[in-house]
């Protein structure tokens, strides 16, 4: 594991774009080349950084963050999972962006939101689409780390089935680690899919009572869109704590908005 402090992009540094690989319909994962190809890119895990490119014409520049899927055991270069918005200038640029061409990185301290190892005996993941990345690092760290019997619930919310990001990644380490790792995917529009056997709908009361009642040694991870905060836990830049897991009881100390 790698304490704040370490990362390689302390300033906004230029790095170049090695690889982009299309993973579904609409997302993307980048590979960067580091500078140093000695060193990891020595991120701590669940921090982001942030991306930055200055389009035409703008007077300020375009500033995203993401958190790297990754891992500090790979050497010299370092990965995104980013979806592809039809009005993100962002995602639009790094879609079209050459390969070799270079694209601004730079990480602070605040971007770390919650640092390994986590000390939570039973952890309840809520994610929504690219909000999976974090919670990707964190499993690293969790399943990766000897000794550590944290037992992870991961309630994946998407639209339909091409849209799950790692899923194959993530059944794959719940089958290998089936006493500490849960995956629960739920899909907003499978209403008409005959195919799909497992939860429809939103992430809502019914299922969080079921999967992650309140209890003093329960924490939760949010990670999603805006509409996910609002309905489970409050808006992410506010500390205080709204929404569905307010009212099932858990306090703003249990609940980590990424």
């Amino acid at each position: 594991m790698v304490s704040p402090g370490k990362c390689l992009l302390t300033t906004w540094t230029p790095v170049a774009l090695e690889s982009r690989q299309q993973i579904t319909h609409d997302v993307i994962m980048l590979t960067f080349k580091l500078s140093d190809q000695s060193k990891p890119l020595g991120l701590s895990t669940c921090a982001c950084i942030l991306a930055r490119f200055h389009e035409e014409g703008a007077a300020d520049p375009v500033v995203r963050p993401y958190t790297p899927v990754s891992t500090n055991a790979m050497i010299g270069k370092f990965q995104l999972v980013v979806k592809i918005y039809p009005g993100g200038k962002m995602s639009q640029h790094m879609k079209d962006m050459p390969v070799g061409d270079t694209l601004e990185f730079n990480h602070i301290e605040k971007n770390v939101k919650m640092q390994y190892p986590f000390g939570k005996p039973n952890l309840t993941m809520l994610v929504g689409g690219t909000g999976i990345t974090p919670m990707i690092q964190a499993l690293h760290a969790i399943l990766g780390s000897p000794g550590d019997a944290t037992k992870v619930t991961l309630i994946f919310g998407n639209k339909t089935q091409k849209d799950i990001l790692c899923g194959e990644l993530l059944d794959k380490w719940g089958a290998l680690a089936k006493d500490r790792l849960k995956v629960v995917h739920v899909l907003s529009d499978a209403k008409d899919d005959a195919s799909w056997t497992g939860a429809k709908g939103f992430i809502d009361r019914a299922l969080l009572d079921r999967e992650c009642p309140p209890a003093a040694q329960n924490y939760v991870m949010v990670c999603g869109p805006p509409p996910m905060y609002n309905a489970l836990c409050g808006p992410r830049d506010q500390e205080e704590l709204t929404g569905l897991l307010k009212d099932m009881g858990y306090t703003a100390q249990q609940v980590y908005k990424f």
